[in-house]
């Protein structure tokens, strides 16, 4: 199995050298004393995109245990500020849109975000945590003047840290960012719950938006999530119409189909090919804290590898998750109840989301083609008899 790349924005040999390079330069400010003192207040840096900030929540939970008299902030792109606001026991958010993680929406400029975060000492931080593996992440924690900030060397920065750790890539996400919090809590000597113990959910809020379009549907609810997010995890929408269609029959269900504004072409598609199934389409009508209301009254969620499927798994709904270049061991969901289903492939999982192989570019790639309908359903069927025991039989269109 090809090894996952640990730095996944700084992946050509001519960044990582720079990096290196970089940390060689920044290597005296590891020399400086450091001062310390008890720690009354706490920010997180969780920058990247919704699956990354729902992957941190068990993290943030037992940074909450190890420290439950801190203030406690966090740092997020704006795409997840509304997200952030449902996770319990924060303080402020702040709202950092750095350039290397935005998709389509307008970054701040690098002299904007350094004016912000030289902002960040009036907090009197005492702990800084960042949970990316990046360097200018790192930088931005230095910037903080937290006397104790902990991070990950993969990626760079080290020396710009007082404790630095390195980014394991046959280990999840999620456990990373736990390694994490018990580096920090150790080095204050403090406990940290074990997981099981503190595992976190989110609490998705009502909404009367939801209700009104959901309202007499017949049950189960089927979700269907068809964009991928990348082109490279992209499966085909007619095999999640064949899919919708055949769970609907089998069930006697309604079908559910999520997604963002830039995501209604896709949606509307195979609505289109949905004839006679009863059928929402609340693809850009929801925003995040309503999509995870409408995501915690399905039964289950059909999804690739998305930031849905992470907020699905947040609200304790079952899901059937499709994998392709992105390895389900790291990133993969944290839920009650999962199916993950991948293709044996040598080549697979890659890694390589970003910019795939040249022979994965333009169409469906061999990873996510290598799925069928029928596993889909399988699974999906699996899930749903836990909560509806009578089921018709499934047909194949």
């Amino acid at each position: 199995m090809p090894q996952m790349k640990a730095t996944p924005q700084l992946g050509t040999w001519r960044q990582r050298l720079l990096v290196r390079a970089a940390d060689l330069c920044l290597a005296p400010i590891g020399w400086l004393p450091q001062r310390r003192q008890p720690i009354r207040r706490i920010l997180v840096l969780r920058l990247e995109r919704i699956g990354d900030l729902l992957m941190t929540l068990d993290a943030l939970a037992q940074v909450r245990g190890a420290w439950p008299h801190a203030e406690l902030d966090l740092a997020v792109g704006s795409w997840n500020a509304s997200l952030a606001r449902l996770v319990p026991g924060i303080t402020t958010i702040h709202e950092v849109d750095v350039p290397w993680l935005s998709r389509g929406e307008r970054p701040t400029s690098w002299s904007a975000i350094v004016r912000a975060a030289r902002r960040w000492p009036d907090r009197n931080y005492d702990l800084v945590i960042n949970f990316e593996p990046d360097i200018r992440s790192n930088f931005l924690a230095w910037l903080s003047g937290a006397p104790m900030r902990v991070g990950f060397s993969t990626g760079g920065g080290a020396p710009l840290l007082t404790r630095a750790i390195a980014f394991d890539p046959s280990r999840h996400v999620a456990d990373n960012a736990q390694r994490l919090v018990r580096v920090a809590a150790d080095d204050d000597g403090r406990l940290v719950g074990d997981i099981a113990t503190v595992l976190r959910r989110l609490a998705p809020p009502a909404s009367p938006r939801v209700d009104s379009r959901l309202a007499g549907l017949a049950r189960p609810l089927v979700g269907v999530h068809v964009s991928g997010g990348r082109p490279s995890k992209q499966w085909h929408l007619d095999r999640f119409a064949e899919v919708a269609r055949r769970l609907a029959a089998a069930t006697g269900g309604s079908i559910v189909l999520t997604g963002s504004a830039s995501d209604r072409t896709m949606t509307d598609e195979v609505a289109a090919a949905l004839t006679g199934v009863p059928v929402v389409v609340l693809a850009g009508e929801l925003d995040l804290p309503d999509t995870a209301a409408a995501l915690s009254r399905l039964d289950v969620l059909v999804t690739g590898d998305t930031g849905p499927m992470h907020l699905a798994a947040a609200v304790d709904v079952p899901v059937v998750a499709l994998f392709g270049p992105s390895d389900p061991a790291r990133y993969g969901p944290r839920a009650t109840q999962e199916r993950i289903l991948r293709a044996d492939l040598p080549c697979s999982p890659c890694g390589l989301v970003r910019l795939p192989p040249v022979r994965c570019r333009g169409h469906v790639p061999d990873c996510m083609d290598a799925i069928t309908s029928d596993r889909v359903v399988d699974a999906a069927l699996t899930l749903l008899a836990d909560r509806r025991p009578v089921m018709r039989t499934v047909t194949a269109s």
